[in-house]
C-alpha cells in the first residue's frame, strides 16, 4: 500500500514538474518585461473594451484567488472600471501559464483550451453584469509612472528569478504538495471507474457537490489540476472536474469579505453568481463535446523521459529549499522591538506570502517610508520613515486588507 502510494506521488510529479516550472519561467519573465503599472494604465474607463482587455491581460497572469484581490482593487483605484475590475477578478485565478500547461500535461489540451475559454468568457460575462447593473461608479484616474526599463540584464534575470522562485512557487508550494498528496491519495482508495456506477454522481448532482465543495475551497488554479484528473481517473465526469477548477480557484471564504469591502454588496453578489452558475454551464457543455477519456490516459502514462526525471528532482528539490527557507523565517530569533524602531501597525487580511509582498510594497510606495518589515505570523508591519501613520493606514486599505495602530 505504502510503495503503491508512494510510486503514484512520482508519477504525479513526473506529469506536474516540467510544465510547472516552464511556467514558472515564463511567469518570471512576463513580470520583467512589463512595466510596472502597465495592467494598470491600459483598463481605464467604461465599457466591453475594457472589460474583453481586463480579461486578456488576466489569463496568463499567474495569480491566485487570494493575491488577486489586492491587485484588482489596486486596478480600481488607478481608474479601472468595476466591470473591468471585476472581469480581472474573475478570470485571474483560473488560469496562468503554470496552470494553463500543467492542466494540458494532465487533461490535455482540450481541456487546457476550453478551460482557458471558459474562464474568459466567464469574466468577460460577468464585468458586462457589473457594468449593467452598477451606474453608480466613478473613476479616479492616478497617473502611474512606471519603473526603469534601463536596468541590466542581469539584475532583470535576478528579479525573474527572485519573483518566479519566491513570490510564485513560494505562494502556492504548499498547496501544490497538498494536491499532489491528496491527488494520489484518491488514486490509491477510488478505484478507476468506481465513481462512474453512482448514477447521480455522473449527471448535475456532481457538478453541484463539486461547486458547493469548491467555492469557499482555498485551491490554486496549479494545485488543483492532480486532484481533477485523480477524480476523473476514479469515474467523476471531466466537467464536474471542471467546475472544481473553475469555482475553486476563483472563489474562497478568505477573499469574500474582501471583496465586499472594496466592491461592496451587489458586485459580490454578481461575482460570486457568475462563477456558481457559469461553472456549470460550462460543466455541461464540456461533457457534450469533450471525450473526457483522454484525461485518464495522460494521468497514468507519463512520459519518463531525462527531462522529466530531471524536472521532477529539481522540483522536489525547491520544495525541500523552499520549506527550510520559510521554517528558518519563522523561528528565526526575532528582534526585540523598541518604540523607536518606528510604527507598527495590526495589518487584518493577510493569509499568505504574496498577502505580504502587497502589503509591502503599499507601504513602501508612502512617501517617507524608508524600510518595511511585515510578518504575515503576527499580522504586522513595522514601518521605519518620515511618515503620517493615517497615509500607511490608507495606503493598506487601498489594497483591500485592514490596518491599524499596534499599542507596544
Amino acid at each position: 500500500m505504502v510503495e503503491r502510494y508512494l510510486t503514484e506521488l512520482w508519477i504525479i510529479v513526473l506529469n506536474l514538474a516540467l510544465p510547472l516550472l516552464l511556467g514558472i519561467a515564463i511567469a518570471g519573465i512576463i513580470h520583467v518585461i512589463l512595466p510596472m503599472g502597465f495592467v494598470h494604465r491600459n483598463l481605464g474607463g467604461h465599457g466591453l473594451a475594457s472589460i474583453i482587455k481586463a480579461t486578456l491581460i488576466g489569463v496568463p497572469m499567474p495569480l491566485c484567488s487570494c493575491g488577486v484581490v489586492p491587485t484588482a482593487i489596486g486596478l480600481k483605484q488607478d481608474g479601472a472600471s468595476n466591470g473591468a475590475s471585476t472581469s480581472f477578478l474573475i478570470s485571474t485565478p483560473q488560469t496562468g501559464v503554470d496552470s494553463i500547461l500543467v492542466s494540458a500535461s494532465f487533461l490535455g489540451w482540450p481541456f487546457a483550451i476550453f478551460k482557458l475559454a471558459a474562464a474568459s468568457v466567464t469574466g468577460i460575462i460577468g464585468g458586462k453584469l457589473v457594468d449593467i447593473f452598477d451606474k453608480k461608479q466613478t473613476y479616479k484616474y492616478t497617473q502611474n509612472t512606471g519603473i526603469d526599463n534601463k536596468r541590466s540584464y542581469k539584475s532583470k534575470i535576478i528579479e525573474a528569478i527572485r519573483f518566479g522562485l519566491f513570490e510564485l512557487l513560494g505562494m502556492i508550494y504548499g498547496w501544490i504538495i497538498l494536491g499532489i498528496a491528496i491527488a494520489a491519495l484518491i488514486t490509491i482508495i477510488i478505484p478507476p471507474g468506481t465513481l462512474s456506477d453512482i448514477g447521480w454522481i455522473t449527471g448535475v448532482g456532481g457538478m453541484f457537490l463539486m461547486l458547493l465543495i469548491a467555492l469557499p475551497l482555498y485551491v490554486c488554479a496549479t494545485a488543483s489540476v492532480p486532484i481533477a484528473a485523480s477524480l476523473i481517473a476514479a469515474g467523476m465526469p471531466a466537467g464536474a472536474a471542471l467546475v472544481f477548477l473553475m469555482a475553486g480557484p476563483a472563489s474562497n471564504i478568505a477573499t469574500v469579505g474582501a471583496i465586499l469591502r472594496a466592491f461592496g454588496g451587489r458586485i459580490l453578489a454578481i461575482y460570486l453568481t457568475t462563477v456558481a452558475i457559469f461553472s456549470m454551464l460550462f460543466g455541461i457543455l464540456f461533457n457534450s463535446v469533450i471525450n473526457t477519456k483522454q484525461a485518464i490516459i495522460i494521468h497514468h502514462n507519463p512520459e519518463n523521459g531525462w527531462l522529466s526525471l530531471l524536472s521532477g528532482i529539481v522540483l522536489i528539490g525547491l520544495f525541500i529549499y523552499l520549506s527550510i527557507h520559510d521554517l528558518k523565517k519563522k523561528y528565526q530569533k526575532k528582534p526585540s522591538l523598541k518604540k523607536d524602531m518606528g510604527i507598527k501597525l495590526n495589518i487584518i487580511g493577510m493569509t499568505c506570502q504574496h498577502c505580504a509582498t502587497n502589503v509591502t510594497n503599499a507601504l513602501k510606495n508612502v512617501t517617507g517610508v524608508n524600510s518595511v518589515n511585515v510578518n504575515l505570523e503576527e499580522n504586522t508591519a513595522v514601518v521605519d520613515g518620515d511618515v503620517e501613520t493615517e497615509k500607511l493606514i490608507e495606503s493598506v486599505k487601498k489594497i483591500g486588507y485592514e490596518a491599524s495602530v499596534k499599542n507596544n
